[in-house]
């Protein structure tokens, strides 16, 4: 079978396609048929070697992939042979024709959700719901979304748009700007103008910000603390596409009251896994809508990281085997 083998850390050629052997599912695992193959932003950082990667080099690249059950291993429940799932891997494995994964990682796919919708979303928005359901929006509220048109950003902007919540969320140029504001946000700064924090100010008048969902890192937080509402402003810091976690000290918190959650580590992974499912019925009931930027060929794979890396992608792009 054809996989994207990763043959050590480094730029996007490091991903390779490779003729391989099938494999088979070991006691508790199922083997899926990929039909559609998500390229997450983490993936680029782990590629590249900002992270661990989980398993000895070279190996078969990715960590999630949706489409259908083929088989499976001892202690399975049969009822999954024949299912549409979205299975999420160790970290390696995904980008192939077939796929293993535990079966407790698998999340079978609404009737109402086609496979390529369904890879397309759950990742980002398991992630939206773990981020919202920790910052406890409510109505009322007005959020800051940074990125607001990437993947997570434009779940996040649905999310507490529907709970309503005055949106604020920032995008890098005038057609982000746009696919933000189709998401539902009110307002949208372009984060890439050096002023752009002295707009916000200027669009709160005399209120504040309630909730921060930090995704950019590095200073970006820094002009923006004293327009959080004191004593019950919320940062979530969930990502850094600047390359550095949010660089705050504690002091710049206790002055003004804030907290700040770093939403990242293993119980907070686990978090994210528990909204798997609700992601899928969410996507189901239109709550939340999947935007497909690209359907590459598994083999290009390389390019799709570039993409990511480039920022060029206006939505998820999936690999097809």
């Amino acid at each position: 079978m054809q996989a994207i083998v990763m043959t050590e850390t480094g730029a996007p050629d490091v991903l390779v396609p490779r003729e391989i052997g099938a494999p088979h599912p070991a006691d508790g695992q199922v083997v899926l048929r990929a039909e559609a193959v998500p390229v997450l932003y983490p993936e680029t950082k782990v590629r590249a070697g900002a992270f661990p990667f989980p398993a000895p080099l070279p190996e078969v690249f990715g960590f999630q992939a949706a489409g259908t059950v083929t088989d499976i291993g001892a202690g399975v429940d049969r009822a999954l042979l024949g299912a549409r799932v979205v299975a999420s891997t160790n970290g390696f494995g995904a980008y192939a024709e077939l796929v293993v994964a535990e079966a407790d990682s698998v999340t079978v796919i609404p009737a109402e959700l086609t496979v390529e919708h369904a890879a397309a979303i759950q990742m980002p928005g398991s992630v939206a719901l773990a981020l919202t359901r920790t910052a406890a929006v409510t109505a009322g509220e007005t959020v800051l979304i940074e990125a607001a048109a990437t993947g997570v950003g434009a779940c996040l902007t649905q999310l507490c748009a529907a709970a309503g919540a005055r949106v604020i969320g920032t995008a890098g140029g005038q057609r982000k700007a746009r696919l933000a504001r189709d998401n539902g946000a009110h307002e949208v700064l372009d984060h890439t103008a050096p002023d752009w924090a002295d707009r916000l100010a200027g669009l709160l008048g005399d209120s504040t910000v309630d909730v921060v969902f930090d995704s950019i890192g590095s200073e970006s937080l820094t002009p923006l603390l004293d327009l959080i509402t004191p004593l019950r402003g919320r940062v979530l810091s969930y990502g850094w596409l600047d390359g550095a976690p949010a660089q705050l000290s504690v002091t710049d918190l206790i002055l003004r009251g804030l907290t700040l959650t770093g939403c990242a580590g293993t119980a907070w992974l686990g978090e994210v896994a528990g909204q798997r499912s609700a992601a899928l019925t969410a996507a189901a009931q239109g709550l939340l809508t999947p935007v497909i930027d690209s359907v590459l060929p598994l083999a290009d794979a390389a390019r799709a990281h570039r993409m990511l890396e480039d920022r060029l992608a206006f939505g998820t792009v999936l690999l097809t085997p």
